[in-house]
């Protein structure tokens, strides 16, 4: 179960995709989209991915980070990136210690077949480093603009 809403979101150190180490508390003071996916290069996280890479010039000019998670190392972050032209920092949590600590690591079924792995989940955190907004089973397709929208809405309010 993904923790919730309105609480100070988990900080962590994690390696991007060049090996550089990037803290939560590096991006204090700025609305972070930290959205959690299973695996690099595969199709859900792909579109997912691609959705946040169309949508980055305007979660750029609404002054809006967007971070990346998965299991996966440094190396197949930086293949992934590259390969679909990716402009935001994808963090390599390979113990899912960070997963864990956001509730968003567990057993999964898919045909058939049991294993632990990541929950698609997306977690809104806000300037002040509290959590706004939590996603959980996250749709790939469309979620980018779906994230976008309730921005968007939360600055009107």
């Amino acid at each position: 179960m993904p923790i919730s809403e309105n609480i100070p979101a988990p900080q962590f150190s994690l390696q991007d995709e060049t090996g550089q180490v990037r803290n939560l508390s590096d991006f204090k003071g700025q609305p972070v989209v930290l959205y959690f996916y299973p695996k690099d290069d595969t199709p859900g996280c792909t579109t997912e991915a691609c959705g946040f890479r169309d949508g980055y010039g305007e979660y750029a000019r609404a002054g809006v980070v967007i971070l990346g998670v998965s299991p996966d190392s440094p190396k197949s972050h930086a293949k992934f990136k590259a390969k679909y032209d990716l402009p935001f920092s994808l963090l390599a949590d390979e113990d899912h210690a960070v997963c864990e600590a956001y509730g968003v690591w567990g057993r999964k079924k898919f045909m058939g077949n049991e294993y632990d792995g990541v929950f698609r989940t997306t977690f809104v955190i806000g300037k002040d480093g509290q959590i706004v907004k939590v996603y959980e089973n996250v749709k790939p397709d469309g979620h980018a603009q779906e994230v976008l929208a309730a921005l968007r809405a939360s600055e009107q309010e």
